[in-house]
């Protein structure tokens, strides 16, 4: 494993009642991420990362991976995916982003789970104990709103000044007892177009 991994922190949440109704299923929320320090931290300006997000991307993209895998149980267990960052304050917020927007990093997961949308993210910079927000939305559609949650937790230790949080995140469902409708309804009342929701021309 990585020289610059200093951790690996799960989280895991069950939500049997919502709206003072029964969840039926209960929706568990999922997540999994890793400290590692900033390879780039002290060394000024760094014009190519690439050497090392080649180097560090890939086995944390597996690693990520294969352990949130292990804690939904199968790839087909999960409906909702998403990633995020955090740079500690001594870092780029470049840095945080170059480990996990890369296809040597994502890729992992969306082949993991048969996934066909993007994944959705968040990248920021903060202190310890800055809140991991990992945006979920459904693997093949990008549009189903019930799929739209948040995983949430914190790591009272990390980011350090000179560290990067990298997380993946799941659901095996969406919110209980969703009824706001998709985007397409929308888009068919507005008579607009997928591809160009806000019709401009």
């Amino acid at each position: 494993m990585l020289a610059e991994l200093r951790k690996v922190i799960t989280y895991d949440e069950t939500i049997h009642r919502e709206g003072q109704r029964a969840a039926t299923p209960p929706l568990r929320m999922i997540g999994v991420a890793a400290v590692v320090r900033n390879p780039w931290a002290g060394r000024d300006f760094v014009e190519d990362l690439g050497p090392d997000i080649m180097r560090m991307a890939p086995p944390l993209g597996k690693m990520l991976t294969e352990r949130l895998i292990a804690l939904a149980g199968s790839g087909d267990a999960i409906e909702a995916y998403g990633k995020a960052c955090i740079a500690g304050t001594n870092c780029e917020l470049e840095h945080a982003s170059a480990l996990i927007h890369t296809l040597q990093f994502g890729n992992f997961y969306r082949e993991a789970v048969g996934a066909k949308s993007y994944l959705g993210f968040t990248n920021t910079r903060g202190p310890a104990n800055t809140q991991v927000q990992i945006p979920l939305m459904d693997k093949h559609d990008t549009g189903r709103r019930s799929h739209y949650l948040t995983v949430q937790f914190s790591i009272p230790d990390a980011p350090a000044a000179d560290e990067i949080v990298v997380a993946l995140g799941a659901s095996t469902g969406g919110r209980p007892h969703h009824r706001i409708g998709d985007r397409y309804s929308d888009l068919a009342a507005m008579g607009r177009d997928v591809e160009n929701p806000a019709g401009v021309s």
